[in-house]
């Protein structure tokens, strides 16, 4: 389909009535679009620009706000056969104005432009101008335009492009360096691997672990398990959530807000990431073998005890919240606690790793019990030394060829000889040393958990607390052993 020019009088087209192209070196043009989304400059350069097009064809059907795209206008109505750049204002082809059919409109002077041009270009050679502007990154800059020289005609001074070129660089420094300062904001507040990246004091205040690196070995660990529920978390972030929440125990609320999601997101995540951590690094729980202990036993544990086999076995419990909506009470009463727990039984190796973590029983289950049913008794070997309390006394342990030895006082009298005593009630010491240390680094283990993480996981023998105190231990693994004192 050929192409018609829309100036009145001037019926150019580009094709016959046949349909064969004209070879008559015409060049068809459209109307300047007003482009509103890119600054003030432009919106008005390129409003007034369409302005005077629609002023110079003067056309009763041509509207500012809608201009067919057939309409067009061809090259002989401009100086140089198209138009000028539009930020070239005073440029003689900036609209059309050569051969229009009225006289309202008269043709542009090119005589003048060059003589401006050439004066801006004798200016230049005689005095180049130097950029004051000072930025980080001089690639990002626009390069500098001088001033123009004054017009011809003292009355009448339009906008130029030398006007607009200043103006349009300032503004687009001033982005740039507002870009600049956003980035780094909202790098700030991302909470991913920028904000830990070589400060060990954050790594272990948000998450317990020794070091940035630990962290990422932990995260090459899991993330292949990992499956992400938003995508708004990254891997590393759906493992950084879990581990302040682990660490610092902060409201669900309050970490989703911190990480943008919503609270069933950051919820399920960290139930999610939880499990993914108690199937992989729950055998960092171990239960080191004979030769293995012996080379590594501390110099205290073998001047007392000789090179037997060392375990070392205390209790811990965990509050839990009320159950009166759900079941009584009555089985998860601790009477040493006073109030509704969760009991768990906690091995330790004479290096100070943790080396077996039992289920969690009911608060008024006592130690002997939690021993004999938990299974710990079967990973002892002939030989082994059991340092328990008075409250883990089992004949079962003599069936395994171990002994136990038990560290306990009472009505001030010593039960045993005294200096002996005196050495186990000391590693008994250690063990509540490094459980301190595990429910300090892990704020999760020392105040009251919600009832629904004591309720058996589905289709698992095992709770949700069990994994995470299991997790927990692993991640006390991680770190470095607390020496005995």
């Amino acid at each position: 389909m050929g192409r018609t020019c829309c100036v009145i009088g001037c019926n150019v087209r580009s094709h016959d009535r046949k349909g064969n192209k004209l070879d008559n070196g015409l060049s068809f043009h459209r109307f300047p679009s007003w482009r509103q989304g890119e600054g003030t400059i432009v919106s008005d350069i390129t409003k007034q620009r369409r302005q005077a097009w629609i002023a110079a064809v003067r056309r009763a059907d041509i509207e500012f706000s809608v201009i067919p795209n057939f309409l067009l206008v061809c090259s002989r109505h401009f100086h140089s056969g198209k138009p000028a750049n539009e930020m070239y204002t005073s440029h003689p082809d900036w609209a059309p104005s050569l051969h229009l059919g009225h006289t309202e409109i008269k043709p542009t002077n090119t005589a003048r432009y060059e003589r401006r041009e050439s004066r801006k270009r004798q200016k230049t050679e005689s005095k180049p101008v130097v950029n004051e502007t000072v930025i980080d990154d001089p690639g990002d800059l626009i390069p500098p335009v001088e001033t123009p020289p004054p017009e011809d005609e003292p009355d009448q001074k339009p906008m130029t492009e030398c006007d607009f070129c200043p103006l349009r660089r300032d503004e687009i420094n001033r982005l740039l360096e507002e870009n600049r300062a956003l980035k780094c904001e909202l790098s700030r507040r991302k909470l991913d691997e920028q904000f830990l990246k070589d400060d060990h004091i954050k790594v272990k205040y948000y998450t317990g672990l020794p070091h940035f690196e630990v962290l990422m070995g932990l995260l090459a660990r899991v993330e292949p398990y990992m499956t992400q529920r938003s995508k708004i978390l990254s891997p590393f972030q759906m493992l950084f959530l879990t581990l302040m929440r682990l660490r610092l125990n902060l409201p669900m609320q309050h970490i989703a807000h911190i990480f943008g999601v919503e609270r069933t997101t950051a919820s399920k995540t960290f139930s999610k990431v939880v499990t993914v951590l108690h199937a992989h690094i729950s055998p960092l729980i171990n239960w080191p073998g004979r030769d293995a202990m012996r080379a590594t036993m501390p110099s205290q544990f073998v001047e007392a005890f000789g090179e037997h086999g060392v375990v070392i076995l205390d209790c811990f419990e965990i509050f839990t919240q009320s159950q009166s909506t759900l079941t009584p009470q009555a089985p998860s009463h601790s009477h040493h606690k006073l109030g509704t727990t969760m009991k768990y039984l906690v091995s330790v190796t004479p290096q100070g790793s943790i080396s077996f973590v039992s289920k969690g029983c009911a608060g008024y289950v006592s130690n002997k019990d939690i021993t004999d049913s938990c299974g710990v008794l079967d990973k002892l070997l002939p030989g082994d030394l059991v340092f328990a309390g008075r409250g883990f006394d089992t004949n079962k342990v003599g069936l395994m060829c171990a002994e136990v030895k038990i560290y306990a006082f009472t009505n001030g009298q010593l039960e045993t000889d005294v200096e002996s005593t005196k050495k186990i009630a000391h590693l008994r010491i250690h063990v509540k040393r490094l459980f301190g240390i595990v429910s300090k680094s892990y704020a999760i283990l020392s105040s009251e958990v919600p009832t629904h993480m004591v309720l058996p996981c589905e289709e698992e023998d095992v709770t949700f607390l069990d994994k995470v105190v299991s997790v927990c231990c692993a991640l006390t693994n991680m770190s470095p052993s607390i020496p005995l004192k």
